[in-house]
């Protein structure tokens, strides 16, 4: 007789036993427990596979399996208690870290980073599906930019997270997310003259005229380099 294998995950959970899937994050945590002849342990630890349900939570040193766990959230300052599922010692596939499951699921415990990374997923859904009806091929564009927008702003947010919590300077991912905007402001310009060519913008509309404004002072910026003579403010409005 052949026993067929579960399919197992990077982190040693098998597939089927996931009550929901899990989403990447970067959140330092604290893990504290009892230890042999009941002394506290704590550890420093990073989330990085997490749902409603629980996560693997990557750590040098680490409970044994079936340990009841208090996990912190650093940056929420949330607390949650939690069993351990596996760990490197007791299931192939998990390394350098364990698997946890929450006592009362929680998806908030885990932040914001949980929660935008779903919001992603659900957005790639929606994309999916639209492709099945008759819209717009611009406004299907212009959908899928700000999907792509979102996603990119994700992995520089949960880099910068892993930069604070490493102590190591961020300025490179600053320049990146910058140099993305100063992409995305071309590809804006070049849409926004399709939009005057194509009659969909009206003229005395109080937003041109802050375009208008707004894309002077750029200029004037960039004629100046990298150091500002002095500080612009935009009086840009959420209505015409």
């Amino acid at each position: 007789m052949t026993i067929k294998k579960r399919p197992m995950t990077a982190d040693g959970t098998s597939a089927e036993r996931r009550k929901s899937r899990r989403f990447p994050v970067v959140v330092p945590i604290e893990v504290s427990w009892r230890g042999k002849d009941g002394i506290p342990v704590k550890e420093d630890a990073v989330a990085r596979q997490v749902n409603a349900n629980g996560g693997f939570v990557k750590m040098s040193n680490y409970p044994a399996l079936g340990s009841r766990v208090t996990l912190a959230n650093f940056l929420s300052a949330q607390t949650a208690e939690a069993r351990v599922l596996a760990a490197p010692d007791s299931r192939p596939g998990v390394a350098n870290g364990i698997v946890v499951e929450l006592t009362v699921p929680n998806e908030s415990f885990w932040g914001v980073d949980l929660q935008v990374n779903k919001t992603i997923l659900e957005l790639q859904n929606l994309d999916t599906a639209l492709r099945c009806e008759d819209i717009d091929v611009h406004l299907m564009r212009e959908y899928r930019n700000a999907v792509d927008n979102i996603r990119t702003i994700t992995e520089t947010l949960q880099h910068l997270r892993k930069c604070q919590c490493q102590g190591s300077d961020n300025g490179e991912l600053l320049s990146v997310l910058a140099t993305d905007r100063f992409r995305r402001a071309s590809n804006f310009c070049v849409e926004a003259i399709a939009d005057l060519d194509a009659g969909h913008v009206r003229q005395e509309s109080k937003t041109v005229d802050e375009l208008k404004q707004a894309m002077q002072q750029l200029q004037q910026r960039l004629r100046q380099g990298s150091k500002p003579e002095k500080t612009f403010r935009l009086n840009v409005s959420s209505e015409e």
